[in-house]
């Protein structure tokens, strides 16, 4: 809920403070009701900050930390290693890391671009064994396993294997394509596909492969690839069509629709060719533009109209403001946690204009009611 949110925002605020003044614990218990309020990433980031923090902080603090630093800096990353009592073989956790370094579907499933389906399946087929979740417990085996299996859902379709040469390579090279591929492909989730990992793995030991051009049926103990009717697949395609279209037909219908009802506000915060008379609210100044019209065609209260002025304003302010304190906020927190001086002295001068002119508008607004 929006309410919610705002009490989120509020909380991570104060947690932010207390992480700047040092009150760490009161730090955690403020980010952890933010969660709960509102879930949000840069909560979630400032807890794993605090967490490293806290870690850093217990290094130091313990007797033996001088003496095995600078030996522990060196072999941390063979934490990952697996123990003799684990469940999982040092060969098991290699493959499922070395599926999450890949950045293309063929190297997942180590095959060369110009590989014919015959190789990939091969290839799937010897991976799967290997990665699959009953066999293989090591950490983000199931993740390499759906992995493997959006690879060869791609690759094996000639159309999805076509898109995804065209603009995968382009992913790559031109980030500026994003906006335009990134609803057709994914390098861990893959297309939409037609089947789960678990059904691939399945189609492929039990003797057929299901394609989105092909359908196979269950004969006795294999599959057996039925080719559909022209005419069927024709109506197939045609109404696939009048499916993909219907959401783009409908948001044109009904943006035509509100054009028609929608009025044109009567004021607007920042001036323009339609709004160029510039007016102030008879409460705190705030300037505002109406049409040149607007004393002849608004028969309505000027004072809950400035009132609405106001509140648009004010509300306005207080967004900007919280942003200016996060960005604020945000420097400092990163020039301590780097022990960083030049930093902790850039953030201490960034302004926050938004900050100053909301406090003064709620110091007019106390001294009124005071008054």
């Amino acid at each position: 809920m929006e309410v919610n949110k705002d009490e989120a925002e509020r909380c991570i605020e104060i947690a932010e403070k207390c992480i700047l003044d040092g009150s760490r614990e009161k730090a955690e218990k403020f980010l952890l009701k933010a969660e709960k309020l509102y879930s949000t990433p840069k909560a979630k980031e400032l807890l794993e900050r605090l967490q490293q923090l806290n870690n850093a902080s217990r290094r130091k603090s313990s007797p033996h930390a001088e003496e095995s630093a600078p030996r522990k800096r060196f072999t941390a990353p063979k934490k990952e290693e697996p123990s003799s009592s684990a469940d999982f073989t040092k060969e098991q956790l290699e493959a499922v890391q070395r599926i999450k370094k890949c950045k293309d579907y063929y190297e997942i499933l180590g095959v060369e671009k110009d590989a014919t389906d015959s190789d990939v399946k091969k290839a799937y087929k010897k991976l799967a064994l290997q990665l699959h979740p009953d066999k293989n417990k090591a950490p983000g085996a199931a993740e390499a396993f759906k992995a493997i299996g959006n690879a060869v859902a791609v690759l094996t379709d000639a159309e999805k294997r076509k898109q995804y040469d065209m603009y995968g390579a382009e992913e790559e090279r031109h980030p500026t394509h994003r906006n335009r591929t990134h609803h057709e492909y994914n390098y861990t989730r893959g297309f939409e596909a037609d089947v789960t990992a678990e059904e691939l793995f399945n189609m492929f030991f039990g003797g057929g492969f299901a394609s989105s051009n092909n359908v196979y049926v269950r004969r006795g103990n294999q599959w057996r690839r039925q080719e559909p009717h022209p005419q069927q697949q024709r109506e197939a395609n045609g109404y696939t069509i009048f499916l993909q279209m219907l959401p783009i037909m409908l948001v044109v219908i009904l943006s035509m629709m509100s054009s028609l009802f929608i009025s044109d506000p009567v004021y607007s915060l920042t001036a323009s060719s339609k709004f160029p008379v510039m007016r102030n609210t008879m409460n705190l100044q705030v300037p505002y533009y109406v049409k040149e019209s607007f004393h002849s065609e608004y028969q309505g209260s000027l004072r809950r109209l400035e009132a609405s002025v106001e509140e648009e304003y004010v509300t306005n302010l207080r967004h900007a403001c919280y942003r200016e304190k996060n960005y604020r906020n945000n420097v400092l927190l990163k020039a301590k946690y780097l022990e960083d001086e030049s930093l902790q002295e850039r953030g201490e001068s960034i302004s926050t204009p938004s900050c100053d002119e909301y406090d003064n508008i709620q110091e007019h607004v106390r001294y009124n009611w005071e008054s």
